[in-house]
């Protein structure tokens, strides 16, 4: 008995990091969005969305079901991104909102922000398995699916052969992108192999240190915890830095201490309870806001750095006031799109 191309579960190539795109040809570009990364499958009327762990999707967003049954193909596979756009921008924190067990909230947000899906390889359509097949022939196919099918909210994310582009997207795409991946124009689709490479987007910040913690069982500096100026001049904790090395670990406390018990953040603060301490109230030292720093972060969500930041370097030519939330780079404005997808 033949297996059908969609009947096994598919796990979806991945990416190596690398620092630069490579010069060389024979590869093919794409932005790497910042959404939840999606498998999205129909069977007649059987239709599956698992993340990149394998973990099911299509109960969270209901709307994308709807769209891909609403479909003529009846059969087909199709790799691509959920994206969810919100007032000015493409939202990670409302993704992220959907992941909620409550299905009358889950309805409620598929009608009131719903998600795009937005497809940049193809697996399947109909009998046929494109999976063994080079990337030329997969991206022509994708090609033809999205003008059968394509609309408003099934997108079809570019792609481009000239390393320029690459780069333009890197640079031009504000907080859209996670970064910008390289896949081989002759090779198959590699299912759950490292076989793309992958530039992430990097951006760097002046921010405040607003505060620091310990190291557990002692009195060193464990992390910095930076804030930034909002408009009404209330210092925001948006994030921290922790990759301190140990033998710079003892001076570093020595400049900190003098400034210890100062004011600290005068806006959100942290140090609540939440889900990642059990529950729990993380001490931390409150300092006057008078260092500066540089970070490197990826990220931005609900105005905070989503993940840790590297510090880049001290400023001390920079005013704590001058640290504002302008600097960050939020993701792309969906009215946006149209134009960068016609800039492939």
């Amino acid at each position: 008995m033949t297996t059908h191309p969609i009947d096994e579960p598919i796990a979806p190539m991945e990416a190596k990091l690398v620092d630069a795109l490579p010069e060389e040809g024979g590869w093919q570009f794409e932005p790497k969005w910042d959404g939840f990364r999606a498998i999205v499958v129909r069977d007649g009327d059987e239709i599956r969305i698992h993340s990149k762990s394998g973990k099911p999707l299509a109960r969270y967003f209901p709307e994308v079901v709807a769209l891909v049954a609403s479909l003529a193909a009846p059969r087909f596979a199709m790799d691509g991104e959920l994206i969810l756009p919100v007032g000015e921008i493409l939202s990670f924190d409302a993704l992220q909102q959907r992941l909620h067990p409550a299905e009358s909230r889950i309805r409620k947000l598929s009608v009131e922000t719903p998600a795009q899906l937005m497809i940049f390889d193809c697996l399947a359509i109909g009998d046929d398995a494109y999976r063994d097949r080079p990337l030329g022939d997969r991206r022509a196919a994708l090609e033809a699916f999205h003008r059968d099918h394509g609309g408003p909210s099934l997108l079809l994310s570019p792609a481009s052969t000239e390393r320029g582009q690459g780069e333009r997207w890197l640079a031009e795409s504000g907080g859209a992108l996670d970064g910008v991946v390289a896949k081989r124009l002759d090779e198959p689709y590699r299912s759950g192999e490292r076989a793309m490479l992958k530039v992430k987007q990097h951006r760097t910040a002046d921010c405040v240190v607003g505060g620091f913690r310990r190291v557990k069982g002692g009195d060193g500096v464990a992390s910095l915890l930076l804030g930034l100026y909002r408009d009404d001049g209330r210092l925001d904790h948006v994030g921290f830095t922790s990759a301190i090395a140990d033998a710079d670990r003892a001076a570093l406390t020595a400049m900190l201490e003098p400034l210890a018990g100062g004011e600290g953040f005068s806006g959100k603060a942290p140090g609540g309870p939440s889900r990642w301490n059990n529950g729990a109230t993380s001490e931390w030292v409150p300092l006057r806001p008078e260092l500066v720093v540089e970070v490197v972060y990826d990220q931005v969500t609900a105005e905070r750095f989503r993940h840790g930041t590297r510090l880049l370097r001290w400023r001390p030519d920079k005013a704590a006031a001058a640290c504002t939330t302008a600097q960050l780079v939020h993701e792309l404005r969906p009215r946006q799109l149209a134009d960068f997808n016609r800039s492939k």
